[in-house]
């Protein structure tokens, strides 16, 4: 006499597949973001966002700060624009209080 499997013990084993299944897609996609994650920064780091050519880091007053070597636009880092106000009083410091929340 052969035995049949009960409809629990079907639905446990397909729900145990599913998780199984649903688990390594989940890994594999992690993986594959990470590595385009990395290969998106190898391929923009320090490049400048308007034109694409290489950023140059220059020292403003102690604090590093990104020139592009073609179109001269001057990017900041999170962080650097606070310093460079901090260091600028006046003039300069209104203009930055704009960009402050």
């Amino acid at each position: 006499m052969s035995m049949k499997p009960s409809e629990k013990e079907d639905e446990y084993f397909a729900r145990m597949e599913f998780e199984r299944r649903k688990k390594a897609e989940d890994e594999t996609r992690a993986k594959l973001e990470g590595e385009e994650k990395n290969r998106l920064k190898a391929l923009h780091f320090m490049h400048c966002p308007k034109c694409g050519m290489p950023l140059i880091e220059i020292n403003y007053k102690d604090i590093a700060v990104d020139k592009c070597s073609a179109c001269e636009g001057v990017w900041l880092d999170a962080g650097e624009l606070e310093a460079v106000s901090q260091l600028e009083q006046g003039m300069v410091d209104k203009w930055f209080g704009v960009f402050k929340k």
